[in-house]
């Protein structure tokens, strides 16, 4: 593909990248779903260079997935995330619909690239339900195509998360809190239906199952499309320096395709008041279904550079 990448304003809503005539990535910063389902800033769609779809969005069994996006299922008893909280010992599944859901809000961007690597950074607001403002968010984002003999295209995510509440917040997730393997918490991919049953390639396994709460590097996911039988490989890489101390996915495979880089899959993180969390992750979006071998050579054809 040799026709540069352009950013496209969408209304006062959205943002969107397209190279070659394929609109890659729609970036909606301004979200207008229901409270219940924590409005936040969010990828969808992501596209394969084919022009395949590689997210889902607001899907029935739960609303409030959407598409690529930064989430907190639990930050010290508020729920950044939708639908019920997860609450030990209560009765059912556990999970309580209660009036803890907040919001994440755009405030602005503080720029906007073009040309072969555009882009954007832009500050985001952290509410809670009483309408508190917990994080100020900082968050830069940079696509560009991938290097190497692999077709595909890179999204570099960096995030900071300061503390402005005026004492500390933790980040937790259901496990945290006693539902057994459900530790997602922070960068979430929810994938399109069609992807379940999708294998998983990883340096720590290389099934679903083998892979959740496990630690490793980074992770792959391989999923084929309806309609066209075409298959994309969804690489999610997670920068060494994060500072979380096991570094664990949350990955399914079945009912419905979702990854997690995990910020507290078993134990909270805590985050004093006044202090930053910076936070750095990439999804490369690949054609095809790429095994251990040809994922390592995208790695190491596109080594991580400097913010």
């Amino acid at each position: 593909m040799t026709e540069p990448m352009s950013v496209v304003h969408e209304l006062d809503s959205a943002l969107s990248v397209r190279a070659g005539g394929v609109e890659l990535l729609r970036y909606v910063y301004r979200d207008d779903t229901a409270a219940r389902e924590c409005p936040a800033p969010h990828f969808h769609p992501l596209r394969a260079l084919s022009g395949e779809v590689v997210t889902g969005h607001r899907p029935h069994d739960h609303r409030w997935h959407k598409g690529l996006a930064m989430t907190a299922s639990h930050l010290s008893g508020q729920n950044f995330w939708g639908g019920g909280t997860f609450t030990e010992g209560a009765p059912g599944s556990g999970y309580v619909d209660l009036p803890n859901v907040g919001a994440l809000r755009h405030r602005e961007f503080r720029s906007l690239q073009t040309g072969e690597r555009p882009g954007f950074t832009e500050r985001v607001d952290w509410v809670t339900a009483d309408g508190e403002r917990w994080i100020d968010e900082t968050r830069s984002v940079r696509v560009e195509l991938v290097r190497g003999e692999a077709s595909g295209w890179l999204l570099d995510f960096a995030t900071e998360l300061t503390n402005v509440r005026g004492e500390p917040l933790e980040f937790g997730s259901p496990t945290v809190f006693g539902r057994e393997l459900a530790g997602y918490c922070g960068f979430f991919w929810r994938g399109p239906r069609s992807f379940t049953g999708g294998a998983v390639v990883s340096p720590g396994g290389d099934s679903a199952q083998a892979m959740m709460g496990t630690a490793a590097p980074w992770l792959a996911f391989v999923g084929k499309h309806d309609g066209t039988d075409e298959i994309s490989t969804m690489l999610f890489d997670d920068h060494p320096d994060n500072p979380v101390p096991e570094r664990r996915w949350f990955v399914r495979s079945e009912p419905f395709p979702v990854v997690n880089p995990s910020l507290a899959f078993y134990d909270p993180l805590e985050l004093a008041d006044g202090d930053a969390l910076p936070l750095r992750y990439r999804l490369v979006v690949l054609d095809g279904a790429l095994d251990r071998a040809q994922l390592e050579s995208v790695l190491e054809r596109n080594p991580w550079e400097s913010p």
